[in-house]
């Protein structure tokens, strides 16, 4: 993971916890910024669709979406997640 505001790149083992932070800055790791779903041009600046509205973007919160910048999830993973769980839904 490289940190979204020192640039510096951080080894992490394990999940990013709400109390996390940069060693070389002290800011936030599970935040918004340094998430890779953080899209300052979306809607709710968030590319995932589900996930609640963070007004402060730069502070740590609880997002259950939360993945960091350069993890291996996948951005539409959950989405086409809840599309598949909508049209089952709502099948004839």
């Amino acid at each position: 993971m490289k940190c979204a505001f020192c640039g510096d790149k951080i080894s992490i083992e394990g999940k990013v916890m709400r109390r996390d932070t940069c060693p070389h800055c002290g800011r936030d790791l599970r935040c918004c910024i340094q998430c890779k779903f953080y899209d300052p041009h979306a809607y709710n600046e968030c590319r995932e669709v589900l996930a609640e509205r963070i007004v402060e973007n730069e502070r740590a919160n609880a997002c259950e979406y939360y993945a960091p910048k350069g993890s291996s999830v996948e951005i539409g993973s959950r989405t086409d997640e809840a599309k598949r769980a909508l049209e089952a839904l709502f099948k004839k």
